[in-house]
């Protein structure tokens, strides 16, 4: 029987170990095996484990102290299914098409496309048809869907790889644009990422990160029922901590909105009775979509042109 294998997980953010529990499952996977949370690694379940989301008493950053170790996350990761597979495939491309249009009238920098966790490729088809890019780097750890991911690259130079924990094939200072679409609340580290994408990026290059925001509406209103709150998340972001961790490896005009998503209404009915223990295979409303700002936020940040500009401070960042 093996138990979950990382213990005393320092902040993701600043390191720090000081911190105050906060968000506890009535079943916290901290106290189970591994074989016993599998079958709660996927959809949602009324009184679902998840590992204890913690304060740090520093930069405020909301994570789980104890979580997964590499090695079974991977064997985790390797069942999943496609992200969002339920939700109809217009109502993901008019999202996803929202991100790129708010990338663009932040300011989309010259030089090549990189995207951690691209999916099916709704973002790329955007960049391909708006933007000037002269490479696509496409890290995709699900090998299906490469196939799409080409489609989607048209005739733009793109190059395909699996492993999105090495960017090493990117040049430095070559990415005009880098995207992470509900990704870095995935990683067990997501400063060394957002060290290595602001490495790889050019001088005024633009990213673009989505995640949940753990200080929405809908988080308080649903307390420790709120989806997010789950297996696959060691951390979940709000306004501040995504600023304040952008600022810390030295991103600057940090702009931080809550993001559009656009659900079909059955799907959404749907979703609220799974959470509520009631599964249905079918509702009798209709499957249009509608546009919500629903528990998600944008943030979009640049490279400075020069090593030595100053740096926006983390309480300084637009936050809506």
């Amino acid at each position: 029987m093996t138990l979950p294998a990382l213990r005393e997980r320092t902040c993701p953010c600043c390191g720090n170990r000081r911190m105050h529990p906060e968000v506890r499952a009535s079943q916290p996977a901290e106290a189970m095996t591994l074989e016993a949370l599998r079958p709660f690694w996927t959809g949602l379940r009324q009184g679902k484990p998840f590992f204890t989301y913690h304060r740090c008493l520093i930069c405020r950053m909301l994570f789980c102290a104890t979580y997964f170790d590499d090695a079974q996350l991977a064997d985790l990761y390797s069942a999943m299914a496609p992200n969002m597979e339920a939700v109809a495939g217009d109502a993901i491309a008019a999202t996803q098409r929202g991100y790129y249009a708010a990338a663009r009238a932040y300011g989309v920098g010259t030089g090549d496309y990189l995207e951690i966790g691209p999916d099916v490729g709704h973002v790329v088809r955007s960049a391909v048809a708006e933007g000037s890019f002269g490479h696509l780097h496409l890290f995709e750890p699900n090998r299906a869907v490469h196939p799409q991911l080409a489609l989607a690259a048209g005739k733009c130079p793109a190059t395909i790889r699996a492993d999105l924990h090495d960017l090493a094939a990117v040049p430095d200072g070559s990415i005009g644009l880098a995207v992470m679409i509900h990704v870095l609340d995935h990683l067990i580290d997501p400063l060394a990422t957002l060290a290595t994408v602001h490495r790889k990026l050019r001088g005024g290059g633009t990213l673009l990160v989505v995640t949940h925001n753990e200080a929405s509406l809908l988080r308080r209103i649903m307390g420790n029922r709120w989806p997010p709150f789950c297996l696959q998340h060691p951390h979940l972001f709000n306004p501040g901590t995504m600023a304040g961790m952008m600022q810390r490896v030295g991103y600057r005009d940090c702009s931080v909105s809550r993001s559009v998503n656009h659900f079909p209404i059955d799907f959404l009915a749907r979703q609220a009775f799974e959470a509520m223990g009631i599964h249905l295979r079918a509702l009798p409303l209709p499957g249009r979509s509608i546009a919500l700002r629903l528990g998600n936020i944008l943030a979009l940040a640049r490279k400075p042109d020069h090593p030595a500009a100053a740096k926006t401070p983390a309480s300084e960042a637009r936050a809506v």
